[in-house]
Parts: structure tokens; C-alpha cells; sequence
């Protein structure tokens, strides 16, 4: 398993770098880091993931999944990552520079990676080259991962970008909407969102066209979109989408005019808490996973702490079948007190850590871990195993599988989006 690793704890300057983790439990390695690929520049902030191919391109022969696309929030770089040629030990295959995504696609502050059916690459842009927001999208060739050029038309970029799924049988891609980049970077402040600097806006685009159709204000109940997931089958219609403001998920839907609006399905409620920054603490909802059955939804609560299981398989009316917590800010004993909790009777104890598998890291964004959990600047981030009830639901922490990243030999790191060589539910789109 492929995890990046961001430095951005200890003050010293580090590049970051990829991390592969031994998760074979016969392996005499298992849950240790065995092989480490620092990048050639400092201050990149890896972030997101993809692979140069997918099921996207399924029965092309010619296409193998052996790059690993590294986009870089901060800097704007691309590196692309030979993991074919020895997979316990990747190389740096090559870097594409921030200043050819500057020229060509007038782009910055690069995010989701996804493979084309095509055999292209395409990367979603947060911003323009000065911070400001801007959700365009970089084309990157399959072959030589050259910069082609912007996949929107000239015009079409949305206010905002983050995250994109598409499903071309309905002719269709979705983008969401983080905020300016310029503006996020600081830190989170709620001023930023009552002026203006945030997003509420989900985009549908024609997929044939590369035009934006329709732009949804999602109002209240969604604010902040980040994740977006269709159902793997590719004759669906539905996808689902997480809102970290507002916490809650929409379903997103076609109509049968052909049109596309969303619906709440679900809503974690605020806790009312004392010794934080504001009197309710938001759940924050950061990401989001469907699995491959497209039976079961997995959110984390970045700020609450908990991992949670619904049942999709009646999708307008999820119900939640298993719930873990593995930190947050109001845990037993921590410095954050809930003084009303509608869902616990009382905090949850801290984690101490010594079937089917879900892997969770605990940082979102070095800035925002920063403001919200200095703890994880100090002491490094976790990268920790819950074992999944697929058949009636249900999460349990696996005690026995603990990667401790606040244990690198260049000091504590912190990590994001670990990702399997073979591909997932989370990289993989079908066409």
C-alpha cells in the first residue's frame, strides 16, 4: 500500500515523500514502512492519488496500472511514479512542473486524479497560478504525461474546484467545490465562508461536450462539498456527496427530464461544546468511500473522531450499521468538553492501539491540522486498520495493525490517502 507522506511538523525542511506499507499479515514487515521516495522538491503537500489506468479502460490491452499520479496541492506539481517495475520499492518516473500547468490550463493547486477510458490522465484544479478559486480541470497524455491542455472549454471553469466522478453513459460529470485556495491555506476562519471564499455549488458537466450544464446551490445543507462517488455500476444515475461544513450527505439524482438536483439523506448533527473555537462543533465530514457492491457507504467525521457504516441499499434512506472512533477532538480527558451530545452519553476514550479491511489516516490538510490538532503536528500522524462486517455491517478497530508515522527516522509526518497497487473502490470508475 502506497501512502504520502507530508512534512510539515517539525519545522525542517523535508520533501515529502511516498511511503509503501508492508499490509500482508503473513509478511515478517507487516504494518511497517519498507520503502521511502522523497520527491525533488520541497513544499509540494501530497495530498490525493490516481493511477495512469483504470477499470475505465478495461479490455484495452495495451494499458497497464503501473504509474501512480501524485498531483501536489500546494506547489501545482505532478509526479508520476513507477510502481510497475518493482512495487515494494516505486521510483520517480517524471515530474511534471507547476509552470507547464500554469501555461497550458492557466491552472494551480492540483487535486483528484482520474484515469480516461481513453487512456488520458485528468487532474481537478482548486485555483488559478495566484490562489484565487478556480475548478478547471489539467489533461495529462497516458503515454508521455506531457500537459495537453485544459479538458473544459475556454470559459467553462467553475468558481470553485475539489473532487469529480463521471458516468458516460449518462453523459455526465459532477465536480465540487473546496474554496480559494489562497484563503484555505491560512486556516480556517468562519468569516471566509460568510464572505464568499468557500464553496456550495456542485457542477454537472456535459462529458461529451466538456461544458457546464447546470450549477446547483445547495444552500445551507451543503456547504463545503468535497467527496463525490457515483455507484461503481455504470448504468446508474445516483451518486452520493458529503458536505464537511454543514455535515451532512446529499444523494445526487437524475430527473426524468434529464435534469440533476440533490437531496439530504443524511445529517450528523453539531455537538455543543465547550474550550473550542465555536460554541457547536460540526462533525466535518472530510471523505467519503462506496464499495465495490455499491451496498455500503464509509465517512469519517474529521472533527467528532468517528468512522461510520451506512447500509446504501435503500440509498434515499441510509441507515447506519457500524460506528468506530478513532480520535477527534472530544475525546475523554482532551482539552474540548461536549456539553450537549444528542448521539453519546458520554465522550469516547482516547485510542490505544498495540475479513474485509478499511485503512484510515487521521490528517486532512497540514494547515488545517495545524489550527485544529496540534497534537498531530508534534506527534505525527497514524495509519490505522478497522475490520468490516460486510454481510449484517459493523467497524472494529483492529488492535494489532498500528502504523506510527510520528516514528519516521526525519521526524513526525503526516499522511492522507493510502492506496492499494491493484486499484479500489476509491480509484476505480467503470464505463
Amino acid at each position: 500500500m502506497y501512502v504520502p507522506c507530508v512534512y510539515r511538523c517539525t519545522g525542517i525542511k523535508q520533501p515529502d515523500y511516498l511511503a509503501t506499507v508492508d499490509v500482508n499479515p503473513e509478511s515478517p514487515q507487516y504494518c511497517q514502512v519498507i520503502h521511502r521516495l522523497p520527491m525533488p522538491h520541497l513544499d509540494d503537500e501530497l495530498h490525493h492519488s490516481g493511477w495512469n489506468t483504470c477499470s475505465s479502460c478495461f479490455g484495452d490491452h495495451s494499458k497497464v496500472r503501473n504509474k501512480l499520479i501524485l498531483p501536489c496541492l500546494i506547489s501545482s506539481r505532478v509526479y508520476v511514479v513507477d510502481v510497475g517495475t518493482d512495487p515494494r520499492a516505486p521510483r520517480l518516473h517524471k515530474v511534471v512542473e507547476a509552470e507547464d500547468v500554469k501555461k497550458k490550463c492557466g491552472l494551480g493547486n492540483l487535486h483528484t486524479s482520474h484515469c480516461l477510458g481513453c487512456g488520458e490522465i485528468m487532474i481537478s484544479a482548486m485555483g488559478d497560478p495566484e490562489g484565487n478559486g478556480k475548478g478547471g480541470f489539467v489533461l495529462l497524455d497516458g503515454e508521455t504525461f506531457e500537459v495537453k491542455g485544459n479538458w473544459e472549454v475556454e470559459g467553462q471553469a467553475a468558481p470553485f474546484g475539489y473532487d469529480f466522478w463521471y458516468q458516460p453513459r449518462h453523459n455526465v460529470m459532477i465536480s465540487t467545490e473546496w474554496g480559494a485556495p489562497r484563503v484555505f491555506s491560512k486556516g480556517f476562519r468562519l468569516e471566509d465562508v460568510q464572505a464568499g471564499h468557500y464553496g456550495r455549488r456542485l457542477h454537472v458537466w456535459d462529458w461529451t461536450k466538456h461544458t457546464r450544464i447546470q450549477s446547483l446551490d445547495l444552500g445551507e445543507d451543503g456547504q463545503v462539498p468535497l467527496g463525490i462517488r457515483f455507484l461503481h455500476n455504470p448504468d446508474s444515475d445516483q451518486a452520493l456527496m458529503c458536505c464537511a461544513l454543514s455535515s451532512s450527505v446529499l444523494r445526487v439524482y437524475k430527473t426524468e427530464g434529464g435534469q440533476w438536483k440533490t437531496e439530504k439523506v443524511i445529517q450528523v448533527r453539531s455537538k455543543n461544546v465547550e474550550g473550542w473555537l465555536l460554541p457547536e462543533m460540526p462533525g466535518f465530514i472530510s471523505d467519503i468511500v462506496i464499495s465495490l457492491d455499491d451496498r455500503f457507504l464509509y465517512f469519517n467525521n474529521w472533527l467528532h473522531g468517528d468512522v461510520r457504516q451506512y447500509d446504501i441499499t435503500n440509498i434515499r434512506h441510509p441507515r447506519m450499521v457500524g460506528q468506530v472512533f478513532i480520535g477527534g477532538c472530544i475525546v475523554k480527558g482532551g482539552p474540548v468538553t461536549a456539553v450537549e451530545d444528542s448521539e453519546l452519553h458520554a465522550p469516547p476514550d482516547p485510542l490505544l492501539i498495540k475479513g474485509r479491511r478499511l485503512y484510515v489516516t487521521t490528517s486532512l490538510y497540514s494547515a488545517w491540522d495545524k489550527q485544529f490538532y496540534p497534537d498531530m503536528i508534534r506527534d505525527g500522524c497514524v495509519m490505522l486498520r478497522v475490520d468490516v462486517d460486510i454481510t449484517d455491517g459493523g467497524l472494529k478497530v483492529n488492535p494489532d495493525f498500528l502504523v506510527d508515522f510520528g516514528k519516521e527516522p526525519h521526524g513526525p509526518v503526516l499522511v492522507h490517502e493510502p492506496r492499494y497497487p491493484g486499484g479500489d473502490c476509491t480509484s476505480d470508475i467503470w464505463v
